[in-house]
């Protein structure tokens, strides 16, 4: 019996990378919506949940028709690199950006609100920059939410079928992440190779969860 475990690889990959561009972009985004006084807030705070309550399909569908080469982000990045976005890993990583980035933002709104801006304010009273205060103050305050952050962004892009399946297809050794693996395998009625790569994810996330669960309860709470 074969167990082909490109599947996993790439999977770990694509989680891995999409993180990285959502503590990139969902940072200053969570900062943005736990100081603001915008009358904006609430609308953005309802598009950042949305993937939470939107079906995948429909999302997958939505980023399909963006990512397309027709369409405005894939358009757009067709005539710059002359190559599709679209059932490429890039596409995936795009994709899965959008459909991960509540678990993501949330946390770390959630952390900054519980920091406050009074440490904040102590720090700027001090000479310190916006950015500095940030780095050296609010971060560590907000380790938890980063910590959160970083797990539930990776578990649940480990996890991904409908907005993969619809933006990246199904191509070995480029989109053929976990899930459409083992989706692929009970299609044909292969279910010990199925029951192996769902083993595998479910211990996989388990183990993440475990983990961030146990630093979590270590970690020195701050109250502002």
């Amino acid at each position: 019996m074969d167990v082909d475990w490109g599947p996993l690889w790439l999977t770990m990959q694509l989680a891995g990378v999409t993180v990285i561009v959502l503590l990139l972009v969902g940072t200053p985004v969570a900062w943005w919506l736990a100081f603001t006084k915008s009358r904006i807030r609430t609308m953005v705070e309802a598009i950042v949940a949305l993937p939470i309550v939107l079906p995948p399909t429909v999302l997958g569908f939505y980023l399909l028709v963006a990512l397309g080469p027709h369409g405005a982000i894939g358009g757009f990045w067709k005539e710059l690199t002359g190559s599709s976005l679209s059932f490429t890993f890039t596409g995936l990583v795009i994709a899965s950006s959008f459909y991960s980035l509540p678990f993501v933002v949330q946390p770390l709104h959630g952390a900054f609100e519980s920091v406050g801006k009074m440490p904040l304010e102590a720090a700027w009273s001090l000479r310190a920059s916006k950015f500095d205060a940030f780095l050296t103050v609010a971060s560590p305050m907000a380790i938890r939410g980063f910590l959160s952050a970083i797990v539930l962004g990776f578990a649940h892009t480990l996890g991904e079928f409908g907005v993969v399946l619809m933006v990246g297809g199904n191509i070995p050794g480029v989109t053929k992440v976990l899930s459409i693996a083992i989706y692929d395998h009970v299609e044909v009625l292969e279910y010990t190779q199925a029951h192996i790569l769902s083993a595998v994810l479910l211990l996989l996330c388990f183990a993440i969860l475990t983990i961030v669960y146990t630093v979590n309860r270590r970690l020195p709470i701050h109250v502002s």
